[in-house]
């Protein structure tokens, strides 16, 4: 799909991966707007993308319902999705000290990372089936963000993990539920990147943590997170996948 005078829903649009992936789509004449809970950085990155900014709390339905009609409103029904949206609540599942983790460090990364991915998906897809079929009878597409945690997690990161397996594990059923529709669903499961929120779950700048890559030896850049989704919606036959980026890294 050709994303030029494409409407485009980027969630967590504000910052990181999603503001990168907003950059480009814009650079090749998409119409985004970009969604957060964060209203004021919102439209901070709105106002020097040039693009519209939407309030949205993934994990609420009505907020993701009137988000979608509003981008709708300013761009035209969304025919293209990217969730960028996601907290990471790191910790050990029990330790000596401290005793078991929390239970909401699992229930508030479901609610964001998990269900909100689903909310948008689902609420955004049953208006993009509604759309005229473009060429190729290709209606829209629909890219996640899972990470490499959700293959092979860390220590620390037990809860997180187990949301992100889950939208790796929605990514197959989803584009099967929805290729009769024209709607092709892929997900991304970023490494180690350069993002507001790795920074602040490793307490450091991300190329200080990324000896590990076997190549290149740095963090990731959004840049490049921008380009594996531009080609995910550019290229019909990426559907069903998951994609690992991570410069080969493993744990």
């Amino acid at each position: 799909m050709h994303v030029n005078d494409v409407s485009v829903v980027i969630t967590g649009g504000a910052s990181g991966l999603g503001a990168g992936a907003a950059k480009l789509f814009i650079e090749k004449g998409a119409k985004v707007a970009i969604f957060d809970r964060n209203l004021e950085l919102a439209q901070s990155t709105a106002s020097e993308l040039g693009c519209a900014a939407v309030q949205c709390d993934v994990a609420d339905e009505g907020s993701v319902v009137e988000a979608l009609q509003k981008a709708g409103d300013i761009n035209g029904t969304p025919r293209i999705l990217i969730n960028c949206a996601g907290i990471d609540i790191t910790g050990r599942t029990a330790t000596r000290g401290g005793g078991p983790q929390p239970r909401d460090a699992l229930t508030q990364q479901i609610a964001v990372n998990l269900t909100g991915t689903f909310n948008v998906c689902r609420l955004g897809a049953d208006a993009i089936r509604q759309l005229d079929p473009l060429e190729g009878e290709e209606q829209g597409v629909i890219v996640n963000v899972a990470s490499i945690a959700g293959l092979d997690g860390p220590f620390g990161q037990t809860a997180y993990a187990a949301t992100k397996a889950a939208v790796i594990g929605m990514t197959l059923p989803m584009a099967r539920d929805l290729s009769g529709y024209g709607i092709r669903v892929a997900t991304i499961a970023p490494g180690v990147f350069n993002t507001p929120l790795a920074a602040s779950v490793l307490r450091g700048e991300p190329d200080d943590y990324a000896g590990s890559v076997p190549f290149p030896k740095r963090a990731g850049r959004p840049a490049e997170f921008a380009s594996m989704a531009l080609e995910i919606c550019q290229n019909a036959m990426l559907n069903g996948e998951v994609i690992r980026l991570d410069g080969a890294l493993r744990g």
